[in-house]
């Protein structure tokens, strides 16, 4: 988890809590099948955490990028 997350709300395209039903329960025997609602919600969430790692990556090339060399004179 990110310390960012505690202070900041989650985006929309974040997991959703309440429409969480992925935990199986005693006497659930066949397989849960993806709706076409999940797979949507799956494709947000992957663009959003693409997204944010592509901005992180600016900043760490930005950090960590060699010095600029002064100009000869």
């Amino acid at each position: 988890m990110i310390l960012n997350e505690f202070y900041k709300k989650e985006p929309e395209a974040y997991q959703d809590l309440a429409q969480d039903n992925s935990q199986p329960e005693i006497g659930d025997l066949r397989k849960t099948h993806l709706t076409l609602r999940q797979l949507n919600k799956l494709r947000k969430m992957n663009d959003v955490r693409m997204v944010e790692y592509k901005e992180k990556l600016k900043l760490v090339r930005q950090q960590y990028a060699p010095a600029p060399e002064a100009p000869a004179m």
